[in-house]
């Protein structure tokens, strides 16, 4: 697996007098405002040169590589918008049946797990079809249709901004809980590049979610060629919405825009009681008595149903309810408008209480 460059015709240079005026030409929900500067890091060396530049200046700093996960405010950004474009993947280490690969930070996300299915390295087969970059898996620890990308990441090569150093984090240091890790809501660290240890074989890892076992028609712990794992997920993403598509408005969003709420048993028994009339609650038992409980049950019984539109051009996806979108001419503050609608219309029901997904940029919700 060789080095891939980027010709992409979106990647402007630092002195590119074309430099879009809007951030969302850099994020799958086309929303954001104009950034104050804006320069691209090529490379690892580039990407720390460019951060150093920012903290000489004294300019806050926001690292954007696909922008799938990121609400931009429509003020933009007021500071230096560092595009990060390094490509590269490259084996590191080979073990008794495993391998691990080493890949930059703005290594298309996607475009590696197809390259690790054609190669027969079961891992991260679930997860085809996210959007985004390499480097931003780590951070919100990626996990989809049973896996997470906690359980192959060896390491993670980071620039500290603090201790001005390029230093190696190994995965027990980055601290990798549900939908997070160290690096989620904390700029000291960038991402340069991920280790993942992958098995090899044929077959994918063992099908834990009962929805992929039952598009593939086998039992949840049964195995499968690892191109009809990722098949059978790009068809259920799609269905939902959730592959990327031009022509689709259902696919300008940020995927799921609130986690599934984790209760412990006090409010799991209270959300219970108040859920009485609702019906049958999809949940996921968990560690020490704690239940994750569905966001999307929980948002569509509040009434919230698929398509429920706010004002401003901006609405619940026709295909699932976890997705905000922006129909075309929407705004960040629509879109905000309507999560915290979602939200307090939840609270108000189950008293739950959800919370975004993405990360929120000079905005809140």
């Amino acid at each position: 697996m060789n080095s891939v460059p980027d010709v992409s015709a979106d990647a402007p240079t630092a002195a590119d007098p074309t430099a879009p005026r809007s951030l969302g030409s850099f994020t799958t929900l086309q929303l954001g405002g104009p950034p104050q500067r804006l320069v691209v890091a090529a490379d690892v060396d580039g990407l720390v040169e460019r951060v150093r530049e920012a903290a000489l200046l004294q300019s806050p700093t926001l690292i954007l590589a696909g922008g799938s996960n990121v609400v931009i405010d429509d003020a933009g950004f007021p500071g230096t918008v560092v595009l990060v474009r390094s490509r590269g993947v490259r084996v590191v280490a080979e073990g008794a049946g495993t391998v691990t690969v080493r890949v930059e930070a703005g290594e298309p996300w996607d475009e590696l797990v197809a390259a690790t299915v054609e190669a027969g390295w079961p891992g991260l087969e679930c997860l085809s079809g996210i959007p985004g970059s390499t480097g931003a898996t780590p951070i919100q620890n990626v996990g989809a249709y049973g896996q997470e990308v906690a359980e192959t990441i060896t390491s993670v090569r980071v620039y500290d901004r603090v201790a001005d150093e390029v230093r190696t984090m190994p995965a027990e240091e980055c601290r990798f809980g549900y939908r997070g890790s160290v690096f989620k809501h904390n700029d000291r660290w960038v991402v340069l590049s991920v280790d993942f240890r992958l098995a090899r074989s044929p077959l994918s890892t063992p099908i834990r979610y009962a929805e992929l076992a039952r598009t593939l028609g086998v039992e949840v712990g049964d195995r499968v060629p690892l191109a009809a794992a990722r098949a059978a997920v790009l068809a259920l993403r799609a269905g939902k919405g959730m592959v990327l598509n031009p022509a689709d408005p259902d696919t300008r969003s940020v995927g799921s825009f609130f986690t599934n709420p984790v209760l412990d048993p006090a409010a799991y028994a209270l959300f219970r009681e108040r859920a009485r009339d609702a019906g049958e609650p999809p949940c996921w038992p968990g560690p020490d008595g704690v239940v994750k409980v569905s966001a999307a049950w929980l948002i569509d019984r509040a009434g919230f149903p698929k398509g429920y539109s706010g004002p401003g051009g901006v609405a619940i996806s026709t295909k699932h309810t976890l997705a905000l979108t922006n129909r075309g001419g929407g705004s960040t503050r629509a879109l905000l408008a309507l999560a915290a609608e979602i939200r307090d219309g939840v609270r108000e029901r189950f008293g739950v209480t959800l919370h975004p997904e993405p990360v929120l940029v000079n905005c809140a919700l």
